[in-house]
């Protein structure tokens, strides 16, 4: 307990799945919480869940793809807790199935506005507040389908390889500064959207889970709070001295 007590944590996309496994966690861990996203039932709903549980939490709305959108809320959230000291870019879609050659501008720019363009409006709207407070740590959510490819999914793929490359620059850039950055590579991971594409699979989860995992060395699916646990790791004191890594979370898929 207490791995980030007191630490002011911005985290975008913390309404659900990933987002708000770390979400949960970071504030049973001792941090701040300022939940982050476009939704804004289920999003006070965990930080009222939060709350109630004995943390510290509130909700912010931000559409991540706006640029002023996602400035407004870090600055409230800055505000409100008196600084930042870790941002958490978790917020992104997934977008459509098709080969580079069938993706139109629109469903491309879709992906990119999200996946690509919020963790650099997140970002760069942090990082005044790291430079006030002396230092911090972001933390960015890519995929393994950032380190590899394969036959699906070809915006999310390219967005996510260029994630991967912002947290190296960013590395790069803000070390100097005694700002952090790394990011999260998972595999499937078992949030409600794909526990929704499960129960729909032929012969349902363990078939799912199955053919998913045929690839990784441990034959399971992923959880959030797998992630989360890494995320944590990565934006607490105890990785002081680690920048500019991309961290496979996956259950030893890029392994093979």
């Amino acid at each position: 307990m207490g791995r980030v007590t007191g630490k002011r944590v911005v985290i975008t996309g913390g309404a659900s799945g990933m987002g708000r496994a770390t979400a949960e966690l970071f504030a049973r861990e001792g941090a701040r919480v300022a939940v982050l996203d476009a939704q804004a039932e289920p999003g006070e709903a965990v930080a009222a869940a939060i709350r109630d549980a004995g943390g510290d939490a509130r909700f912010f709305r931000a559409d991540v793809s706006v640029e002023r959108s996602v400035g407004d809320a870090v600055d409230g959230a800055a505000e409100a807790f008196g600084g930042l000291d870790v941002l958490v870019n978790c917020a992104g879609i997934i977008g459509v199935d098709k080969p580079t050659h069938e993706v139109s501008e629109a469903e491309w720019d879709a992906v990119f506005a999200v996946d690509v363009k919020g963790v650099f409006f997140a970002t760069k709207a942090s990082v005044p507040h790291f430079l006030t407070a002396g230092g911090g740590a972001i933390v960015n959510f890519s995929s393994i389908y950032g380190l590899i490819g394969n036959d699906e999914f070809t915006p999310y793929h390219v967005a996510k390889g260029a994630v991967n490359m912002q947290t190296k620059q960013d590395a790069a850039s803000y070390g100097r500064h005694g700002i952090r950055v790394n990011a999260v590579n998972p595999s499937t991971v078992l949030t409600p959207l794909v526990e929704g594409i499960a129960r729909d699979f032929p012969g349902g989860l363990p078939a799912y889970e199955e053919q998913m995992t045929g690839h990784q060395s441990l034959r399971r699916l992923g959880r959030p709070l797998d992630v989360a646990y890494a995320v944590l790791f990565l934006a607490s004191d105890e990785a002081d001295w680690i920048t500019g890594v991309v961290l496979p979370v996956d259950g030893g898929y890029t392994a093979r």
